[in-house]
């Protein structure tokens, strides 16, 4: 009989990478496979995965206390013989399942108590003792949990020491989802491309102000969401914005079709706790794509940008050092195409979901 898993997010969307598409549709092909979500969208039914919407809180703080609640109460109802949390909110969900008899899993998709330290909604003055709490809860909590997914190494070995069930799931990219090695035109390519969620510590502000320093003819395109409101407000009235191509929110091809006419792809985001020690899945889905990557300089991404010559590493707090960057490619299209390929074969040889979903789908095979 197959066995029936869920997973439980109340803060990421239905389509999410990691989710869904990497997570729920690799273990459709062994389990029955739903997921709860709290997006206001409706329930539906997709590459052969049932959604099951709670719908839209109304505010943060509704989400951390009734949605959690109605979360808890749905899938206590599917009786599954898996469950899969993905939000540390939902932490106290996974504890009431555990406490039913369920068997439950936690999903690391960052440091929690190391991003706290960065978020902007909350007093500096409230940050360190936040983090501080918040990392004793997880000691506490997690220890009971059935296993605990991870996306960096650097988290599992942190979580090791309090569950003795920890599986490294990296968050590398679907191996042909972003390339297409189809040349429609042999126009040159002078586009140098951030996508993803755009904050204060993603570097945004620092490639505006890189523009200053940028030859001629370039192009920087612009490709996700601001958040919060106020950044949005602050960029666009940068001098300088009115020199990027801002595309917005994209879906997943037109993503692969900006990617397929961009030289390179950006990931500077800020010296801050949470990225140090991240693999930024924005770096290994420009290295998918084939074209060159312009990355931080920390020593984890050095050790892959530098070791697979598939780019350029800077100081991301440094615009003349990023404009050098984008400038050196440009004047050296050759050399990008290069740093692409070999970026490319990476990927092909070891950065891609298809290894991971094996691990996942073992590590869940070992907990049932």
């Amino acid at each position: 009989m197959v066995k029936r898993i869920t997973h439980l997010t109340s803060v990421h969307k239905r389509n999410d990478i990691r989710i869904f598409l990497k997570e729920c549709v690799s273990l459709s092909n062994h389990f029955d496979v739903t997921l709860i979500v709290a997006d206001g969208q409706g329930d539906a039914k997709e590459s052969n995965i049932q959604i099951l919407d709670i719908g839209k809180p109304l505010s943060r703080w509704n989400r951390m206390t009734k949605t959690s609640k109605q979360m808890f109460l749905k899938a206590a109802s599917l009786n599954s013989d898996l469950y899969h949390i993905h939000d540390p909110e939902l932490i106290p969900v996974g504890v009431k399942l555990l406490n039913q008899g369920f068997k439950v899993i936690f999903d690391a998709h960052e440091d929690l108590p190391k991003q706290i330290l960065t978020k902007p909604y909350l007093h500096k003055m409230v940050r360190k003792p936040l983090a501080l709490s918040i990392a004793y809860y997880e000691k506490l909590s997690l220890k009971k949990f059935s296993g605990i997914i991870t996306s960096t190494s650097t988290i599992a070995a942190k979580f090791r020491l309090i569950n003795n069930n920890v599986a490294n799931i990296n968050n590398y990219p679907i191996l042909n989802e972003l390339f297409d090695n189809v040349e429609t035109t042999n126009e040159v390519k002078n586009t140098f491309s951030f996508v993803g969620g755009m904050t204060a510590i993603r570097g945004i502000t620092e490639i505006l102000d890189a523009i200053d320093y940028v030859k001629q003819p370039c192009q920087i395109a612009f490709a996700g969401e601001f958040s919060p409101l106020v950044f949005k407000q602050l960029s666009t009235a940068h001098k300088n914005f009115q020199n990027v191509d801002y595309l917005g929110q994209l879906n997943r091809v037109e993503v692969k079709n900006l990617l397929k006419t961009s030289l390179a792809g950006l990931v500077l985001y800020a010296p801050v706790p949470n990225h140090i020690d991240a693999q930024p899945n924005k770096l290994f889905e420009y290295m998918s794509a084939g074209i060159a990557v312009i990355g931080s300089n920390f020593p984890l991404w050095k050790d892959i940008i530098e070791a697979y010559s598939c780019g350029i590493c800077v100081n991301p707090e440094d615009p003349k050092q990023i404009a050098e960057a984008i400038n050196y490619l440009r004047d050296h299209p050759e050399l990008a195409k290069e740093m692409g390929l070999k970026g490319r074969n990476a990927v092909i040889n070891t950065f891609n979901w298809e290894t991971e979903q094996q691990k996942l789908v073992s590590f869940y095979n070992k907990i049932l």
